[in-house]
Parts: structure tokens; C-alpha cells; sequence
């Protein structure tokens, strides 16, 4: 069975998309091709910390997530080469639809004082980029089995070619967008 927000991007975006943008061809309509979620640790933590949020981040998408390692020295900030310092995951296809609907109807809500995500947040390819500051917005992290706050950036990469079709993308699929930001 195909995601719920599928589902609504092949029979509502994509035709309001096409109406909107006179697309002439169906593979114009930009598309979500990826969501990567990264979570970086600070080196100077103590050694379980990034196992922690590779558990976390497990929880959270469903997927094991990659340790990123420092490629070199770095005397200043106490960094090593080969040490962990974060994790990520790159989710597609229907893994992709139901982390970005939980995103957006469970996750996003759940922040204080929350009136929407920025609109300058776009990187001028079409995608988009969003810093969550706590894992602990999303349902699946029991508050009592967390050690430490950790955050997370979410990055959104769709098949626009600019800002401004992936914010009708973005908008049509329930992202929600801060009216005067």
C-alpha cells in the first residue's frame, strides 16, 4: 500500500501543479526526490553520545543512520581525524511520504510557540533545509529514555528547478508556511 501523502501528490499536486505552472509534460512537475536527516554531536562529548542520537535518529525515520567521521586534525575544536561526529540518513520513496507527513502533522505542531516554518530557507536549487532544534517533538522518543537534547536538520531535495515551484510544491503537500517570514 502506497503512502497517504503519495497518494495525494499523484492525484492532486501533480494536476494542481501542472494547472498553476502550465506544465506541458508530466516529468516537469517537480517532486520530492530525497529527505536527508543529519544529526551532528559535538566531538567534545563523551563517547556514547553519538551512538545516542544513531538511536534516536533510528527511532525516528525507521532506518539505521551512517556515522559521519572528521576527514582531518582540527587542534581548536578538540577533533581528531576518523572521530564520529554525527550521523544521517537519507530516507526515499514511501519511507520518504511518511516521515515528511509525520513531519508535518505530528512533529511541526508539537513545537512551542510554533506559526510556521520559514520561507528563506530554500537554497536556491529547489531545496529546502529545516534545523529542529529537539528530537523530542516527534512521538516516537520517549521522553524518559533520552540522555541529552539533541537536534536535527532536515533537508527536503525536490526536482525544482527554482525556489519558488518547490514553495508550491512544499505548500500544496502541507508544509506549513509562516505567512510574513
Amino acid at each position: 500500500m502506497k503512502a497517504r501523502l503519495y497518494n495525494k501528490f499523484i492525484n492532486e499536486v501533480r494536476p494542481a501543479l501542472t494547472e498553476k505552472r502550465k506544465y506541458k509534460n508530466v516529468h516537469q512537475v517537480p517532486h520530492i526526490e530525497k529527505i536527508v536527516v543529519n544529526m551532528g554531536v559535538s566531538a567534545s562529548l563523551e563517547k556514547g553520545a553519538v551512538e545516542d542520537a544513531a538511536k534516536d535518529l533510528m527511532l525516528i525515520t525507521g532506518r539505521k543512520p551512517v556515522i559521519s567521521k572528521s576527514r582531518k586534525s582540527i587542534a581548536n575544536f578538540k577533533l581528531r581525524e576518523n572521530q564520529p561526529i554525527g550521523c544521517r540518513v537519507t530516507l526515499r520513496r514511501d519511507v520518504m511520504y511518511e516521515f515528511f507527513d509525520r513531519l508535518v502533522a505530528t512533529a511541526l505542531p508539537r513545537i512551542r510557540d510554533f506559526r510556521g516554518v520559514s520561507t528563506r530557507s530554500f537554497d536556491g536549487r529547489g531545496n529546502y533545509s529545516l534545523g529542529l532544534a529537539d528530537q523530542t517533538i516527534f512521538p516516537e522518543v520517549e521522553l524518559d529514555k533520552i540522555k541529552r537534547q539533541q537536534g536535527m536538520d532536515v533537508t527536503i531535495v525536490t526536482s525544482a528547478p527554482t525556489d519558488g515551484e518547490a514553495l508550491d510544491l512544499l505548500k500544496m503537500m502541507g508544509m506549513p508556511f509562516a505567512e510574513g517570514r
